[in-house]
């Protein structure tokens, strides 16, 4: 339906606002962290990012102390490996993408219009999980515990030979699953842009910042799954013995870098992107004037995000891989800064089309700070993809000064800035002007005193990663300036943290509100619920744009004024245009994801230390608390049609593809998918690098075994596709009893591929061709599991009587992530089966 454009002119009942924000309260007392609201876990997620920060700053000034001088004997080797280590991992993977996707969760609604995200708990249970398990991995190093091989972890160092203790294995078991947090919170985002805009914000009317974590959550999707594959590789190879690099037994340590990189060099992108988008919106605020092409922002951001999956190899320069794979990787890594340029000379153009020169305020300095830097970056990013020169300076201290000009300069400066810009939409007061500045210049000019020497001691051939050196290098003088320099960087920030806690007043009822005049809706006034109301929008920039759109929203006269349904609820709309299509009724406060954030961190940090039966425990405490948020996250039609306004009615939930949840299980399968096509290529790989160790044809199991297998897979997609069918005429006995059947010709599948490897005398330890087959079908196992407990779940809320024909999004969602498993189960065999009597 076509929402109307106007206001509603009606008054609003008497005590509407204050059941809206009754039903919304932040809970109290100890139940206080068991809140969803993306404001409230918006700022928790920011704090503990900015935690970590500081944590792996600390790090970094210990390291400098260490290198001020030469022969230095403050730290020792050992302890230095672990500070290198753990302040690269913890910036990376615990400080980059949490910051931004947390900046995502806070603004991301408001900026949309939105009363939150579509998937409340998950946001909630993706923070906890990124918390408890972050921070239990960082206080690793005050046990002598923590990972010392580098935040790549580049195997053969870290196979079980070369580091037998516990330290590697806490990093690929942690990091593994923070990765996952990182995943649901990536299509938690995605959803709730898609779906969950304000009527009239058709794609192209969009916020930059949308648009580019849209892209972010989708780089997420495909590139993370890549390095959750080589995490599990590598523990499989240290704790079972399957040798995936091992190269005696036809393994290749460069698997590991292929499947690293093409997740870390997506990931410099997944990082400056978001960071992108908050300069994108921060300039037009600052100079009054809408950003300079628009649309062509849009496609650099959509080109960027395409180029960083060709980037990899351009890690891998000095490995001795064939020289066409190095010349189109050096093609791409200089072709990805044109979509960059687009954006800085958009920027620029804003800047330069201002109607009047405004004062430059400190969002605008960590701005400016940030075009330095990060062309600096850019350019020796241009000089090390030439591969003659990265050749002499791979594995130097240029290559760590480049990194950090391109990270710091485009990731922190631009986060700083946000902090300073956006302060006002929480904190019942901005921060100071005074001190923005001073914190501004100490980190601006102790940034360039710290690392632009680096440059020059790379270039004079200081390696990478040395816990001291000798004094005839001649390095001494350039290494004190950059300790100096650290140092002036850590003084700049703590007096932004004296800003903080000075004139941090949280408060999402009573903000500062839109003290630069900027032009989208986050500035909205809003309190707990978000917006008084959803808005209807006609531009980019509707407070510019809509004159007294701020007091029609506060006064109810938009859509969603209250809560028709008695619960949490926001507005659905359609993917492209934006039109209204159903009420979504959202989760309160709850236990159940704090508790399953819980279990997860539990499980995954306790098999570290060989704990199988706790950590089992809290795989249970896991899934069972998982199941429980989802028992009634499907409250099906029962409610009547409302009223939101404007005069439209809409329904109160949706089945099929129009649910945001079954969105939702889409994003999910891409990423099964991205999970299966790295473990596909690391097979394939394999066998290019070591045919030697695959077995002749007559070495395989016999045909009957793969046919059999696909007959059980197929098999069990013919009972899900019929038990749907019976449920769309209202017939739920095949979801009852024929599921569960299902679930069992699944696993059944699995467990005969098993066999027939088995039988052939194949052993998973025998070769890396081995390992890779037996890890194939383990990751289908792990699938058929999967769906064999959502079958269950199903099943059983058929008997509860919460499964019908117009109430079936679970069924839905369970029926696709079921033929998936059914696609790859069958693709998996033709690899498994096929492809050796292929190439045999």
């Amino acid at each position: 339906m076509t929402p109307d454009p106007l206001p509603n002119p009606l008054p609003r009942p008497p005590g509407e606002r204050e059941e809206l924000l009754r039903i919304w309260r932040r809970p109290r007392g100890w139940r206080a962290i068991t809140v969803v609201n993306n404001n409230y876990v918006g700022l928790l997620y920011i704090g503990t990012a900015l935690l970590f920060f500081l944590l792996a700053g600390i790090l970094a000034l210990l390291m400098r102390t260490q290198l001020a001088v030469p022969d230095n004997t403050l730290i020792g080797h050992a302890l230095y490996n672990q500070l290198f280590t753990m302040h690269g991992t913890v910036m990376m993977f615990l400080f980059a993408v949490p910051a931004v996707e947390a900046m995502a969760v806070l603004l991301l609604p408001n900026m949309l219009g939105a009363r939150d995200l579509p998937f409340p708990r998950l946001s909630s249970y993706a923070y906890w999980a990124y918390a408890i398990g972050g921070l239990v991995f960082f206080s690793s190093i005050f046990a002598g515990l923590a990972p010392d091989g580098g935040w790549f972890m580049y195997p053969p160092l870290t196979s079980s030979t070369y580091s037998p203790a516990v330290n590697a294995d806490l990093w690929l078991l942690g990091i593994g699953f923070i990765e996952i947090s990182a995943i649901a919170g990536a299509i938690e985002l995605a959803v709730g842009i898609l779906r969950t805009r304000a009527p009239g914000m058709t794609l192209d009317k969009m916020p930059i910042f949308a648009w580019i974590m849209l892209a972010f959550s989708g780089m997420v999707i495909i590139a993370f799954p890549a390095v959750i594959v080589a995490t599990a590789l590598l523990e499989l190879e240290r704790a079972f013995g399957l040798p995936f690099f091992v190269a005696e037994r036809g393994g290749d340590p460069l698997l590991w870098q292929h499947l690293f990189w093409l997740f870390g060099h997506p990931e410099v992108y997944i990082i400056f992107l978001p960071a992108a988008g908050m300069v994108s919106m921060i300039i037009p605020a600052m100079t009054g004037r809408p950003l300079v092409g628009y649309r062509a922002v849009v496609m650099a951001v959509v080109a960027t995000t395409f180029l960083s999956f060709g980037l990899w190899v351009h890690h891998m320069f000095a490995t001795g891989i064939p020289q066409l794979s190095l010349s189109f990787a050096s093609a791409a890594s200089m072709a990805v800064a044109i979509p960059t340029g687009v954006q800085v000379f958009a920027w620029i153009a804003t800047i330069a089309a201002a109607p009047r020169l405004r004062p430059i305020r400190t969002p605008m300095l960590f701005l400016l700070g940030f075009f330095f830097i990060f062309v600096l970056g850019g350019l020796t990013g241009v000089m090390v993809a030439v591969i003659p020169f990265d050749w002499q300076a791979h594995d130097t201290y240029f290559v760590v000064a480049h990194l950090h000009y391109v990270l710091v300069g485009g990731m922190v400066f631009p986060l700083f800035a946000a902090f300073y810009y956006w302060m006002p939409c929480v904190s019942a007061r901005p921060l100071s002007e005074r001190l923005g500045r001073w914190a501004f210049w100490l980190m601006f000019v102790g940034f360039n005193v710290g690392f632009f020497p680096m440059h020059l001691t790379g270039l004079a051939g200081m390696p990478r990663r040395v816990y001291t050196y000798a004094d005839q290098y001649g390095w001494g003088a350039l290494n004190l300036v950059s300790t100096v320099g650290a140092y002036m960087i850590a003084a700049g920030v703590l007096v932004f943290l004296v800003d903080l806690a000075r004139n941090f007043r949280p408060s999402v009822e009573h903000n500062a509100g839109n003290v630069w005049r900027a032009g989208t809706l986050e500035w909205l006034p809003a309190g707990v619920a978000g917006p008084r109301s959803v808005p209807w929008v006609t531009s980019r920039e509707p407070l510019w744009d809509q004159p007294g759109l701020a007091e029609e929203v506060e006064a109810g006269r938009h859509y969603l004024p209250g809560a028709p349904t008695g619960r949490r609820s926001t507005l659905v709309t359609s993917a492209i245009d934006a039109r209204p299509q159903y009420v979504l009724q959202l989760p309160g406060p709850g236990w159940a994801p704090v508790l399953a954030a819980l279990g997860t961190a539990g499980f995954f940090l306790l098999l570290t230390a060989k704990l199988t039966l706790p950590a089992a425990a809290f795989g249970v405490l896991a899934v069972a608390m998982i199941l429980r948020w989802l028992w009634d996250a499907d409250p099906g039609p029962d409610h009547p049609p409302v009223d939101v306004g404007g005069g439209l009615r809409l329904p109160v939930s949706c089945t099929g593809p129009g649910s945001h949840s079954w969105w939702a299980m889409v994003m999910l399968v891409m990423v099964c998918a991205s999970i299966f096509c790295a473990l596909l290529f690391s097979y394939l790989f394999l066998w290019t690098t070591s045919p030697e160790v695959w077995p002749a044809r007559e070495a395989l199991a016999g045909p009957a075994w793969p046919a059999a297998g696909a007959a059980l897979l197929a098999a069990s997609s013919i009972v899900t596709w019929l038990a749907g069918r019976r449920l769309r005429a209202g017939r739920l006995g095949w979801t009852r009893f024929g599921l569960p059947l299902g679930a069992a010709l699944l696993l059944a599948a699995t467990g005969l591929e098993l066999a027939g490897q088995w039988r052939t005398g194949l052993r998973p330890q025998d070769s890396a061709y081995a390992a890779a087959v037996y890890a194939l079908a383990g990751l289908q196992g792990v699938l058929a599991v999967a769906v064999g407990f959502m079958s269950l779940f199903t099943a059983a809320r058929a008997w509860a009587g919460r499964l019908a024909p117009d109430r079936r999004a679970t069924f839905d969602n369970t029926a696709l992530l079921w033929h998936y498993t059914v696609a790859q189960g069958l693709v998996a065999i033709l690899a498994a089966h096929g492809f050796p009597r292929l190439v045999g």
